[in-house]
């Protein structure tokens, strides 16, 4: 002969407590036919648990509950990381950016009159080959100044 299990008759806010679960858990396991249960003439519903099997359910629900909570926390580590990255990222590309010079920056368009009254320096003789001379309407990209051509 096996163990005799203990099962107990309650109520349904008394079986929620046992079991560690809402009221309407309870509903919905007495629904699904998860829970036995009876309803007497006066209306009220009774419901037979068995503490000891839920004890298991609550063990394992336990578990993986903290295995998810492990999982968050690894996620919430690697986001503080993706983070500080980013933001080192954004603190070189800004230092870089600072140390451009001007001569870099993106060419104006032939519309916008030039900034400075100053003529664009004379490429060193080294370095061009001889070209067509050039027209006060026709100016160079920097580059061709600077690299020739």
């Amino acid at each position: 002969m096996g163990a005799r299990r203990r099962v107990q008759r309650a109520t349904l806010a008394e079986a929620a407590e046992l079991l560690g679960i809402s009221k309407g858990a309870v509903r919905q396991r007495v629904r699904r036919g998860t829970l036995r249960s009876e309803k007497e003439e006066d209306g009220r519903v009774y419901v037979y648990v068995d503490p000891s099997v839920d004890d298991v359910h609550r063990h394992e629900r336990d578990e993986l509950v903290e295995a998810l909570r492990d999982q968050v926390e690894d996620l919430r580590r690697q986001r503080d990381d993706w983070k500080e990255q980013a933001r080192m990222t954004d603190r070189l590309l800004s230092a870089a950016m600072e140390r451009i010079p001007p001569q870099l920056e993106a060419p104006r368009a032939p519309s916008e009159p030039p900034e400075s009254s100053e003529t664009p320096a004379e490429p060193h003789p080294s370095t061009t080959a001889p070209a067509e001379p050039e027209t006060p309407a026709e100016v160079r990209p920097w580059w061709r100044r600077v690299f020739g051509g």
